[in-house]
C-alpha cells in the first residue's frame, strides 16, 4: 500500500472493558480421537488486537476456526456478549476471515472479488460496488478495481483478500497467518498497513502467526500456545504505544518484548 504512516499523535482503538467474545474451557477432539485443543480460556474486548502465537500444529488455526464458527468445539463455550442473536437465541456476530492464501476467484476482477460477500447477502449492485471500491481504497488498491488476480502480485492479492473481509464491516477480523508466504519487505509493509486499517476502523483483530517478531510488532496481547494438545500457556501484554513504526521495530523496547515472548514460546515448545 502507498498510504503514509500514521502521524505520531494518531490514537489506537480503545479496548472495551466488556468482552466481544469469550472462550471458556474450549476443546476440539477430532473423529479419530485426537485432542487438538484443550481448555482454552480467552476473553477478547472490542477494539483489541490479539496474536495467537505458537509452533506449527499447536491448534492456533483450530481456535480461530472455532471462533469463526467454521468448526464446532467438542467441549466448552464460545460466547458473544455484544452480538445480535437470532430467533433461536444463536449469536450472529459480524465476522471477517482472512485465510493463509488469498483464495480469489480468477474469473472476476478485484472489485468483483471484494463485492462477492455483499452479492451473496443480496446487497444492491450499486451499493456493493461502491463499498467494494471503498474497501480497496482503504487497503491501498485504488485504481486496481478492474485488475484480475493474475495481474496482481502476491501482496496485492492478499490486500484484496483483506478488503473482501472488511467490506462487510465486521466486528472482528480473524486472520490466519495471512503474510507467512510473502517476502520480508512486503510483510513489513503489510504489517504497517494492517495497523493503520485497525486504527482507522477500530475493528477487533485476532491474528494467528508463528513469528515472535510479527506478534510483538502488531498486537496488544500475545497468547502463547503449546501443542499436544493445543492450549494457551501464557498471555503477554505488549505495553508499547501505537502507532508503531520502524523506530519501534529497531528499539531496545521491541527487542526486550521479543526476548520475553521468545522465552515463553521456548517454554511452550518444551512443555
Amino acid at each position: 500500500m502507498s498510504q503514509p504512516a500514521p502521524p505520531a499523535s494518531a490514537p489506537s482503538p480503545a479496548v472495551s472493558s466488556r468482552p466481544l467474545v469469550v472462550l471458556r474451557g474450549v476443546e476440539k477432539r477430532y473423529g479419530a480421537g485426537t485432542l487438538a485443543v484443550r481448555g482454552v480460556d480467552l476473553a477478547i474486548g472490542a477494539g483489541d488486537f490479539v496474536a495467537l502465537l505458537g509452533p506449527s500444529g499447536c491448534g492456533k488455526s483450530t481456535v480461530l476456526r472455532m471462533i469463526a464458527g467454521l468448526i464446532a468445539p467438542s467441549a466448552g463455550t464460545i460466547d458473544w456478549p455484544q452480538a445480535a442473536h437470532d430467533a433461536a437465541g444463536v449469536a450472529q456476530p459480524r465476522l471477517g476471515f482472512v485465510f493463509q492464501e488469498p483464495t480469489l476467484m480468477p474469473w472476476t476482477t478485484a472489485v468483483g472479488n471484494v463485492a462477492l460477500p455483499l452479492r451473496l447477502a443480496g446487497v444492491a449492485r450499486a451499493e456493493r460496488l461502491a463499498r467494494a471500491a471503498e474497501a480497496l481504497r482503504r487497503v491501498g488498491l485504488a485504481g486496481f478495481e478492474r485488475a484480475y488476480p493474475r495481474a496482481l502480485s502476491g501482496g496485492m492479492k492478499m490486500r484484496v483478500s483483506i478488503a473482501r473481509a472488511l467490506v462487510t464491516r465486521p466486528d472482528i477480523l480473524l486472520m490466519d497467518e495471512p503474510f507467512a508466504a510473502l517476502d520480508e519487505i512486503t510483510r513489513f509493509r503489510l504489517n504497517n498497513d494492517l495497523l493503520e486499517i485497525w486504527r482507522q476502523t477500530g475493528v477487533t483483530v485476532v491474528f494467528v502467526t508463528h513469528s515472535v517478531f510479527e506478534s510483538v510488532y502488531l498486537a496488544r496481547r500475545v497468547a502463547v500456545m503449546a501443542a499436544r494438545p493445543g492450549r494457551i500457556v501464557r498471555e503477554i501484554a505488549i505495553d508499547a504505544p501505537y502507532p508503531r513504526g520502524e523506530a519501534f521495530r529497531t528499539s531496545a523496547e521491541y527487542a526486550a518484548f521479543c526476548r520475553t515472548v521468545s522465552g515463553a514460546l521456548g517454554e511452550a515448545i518444551a512443555a
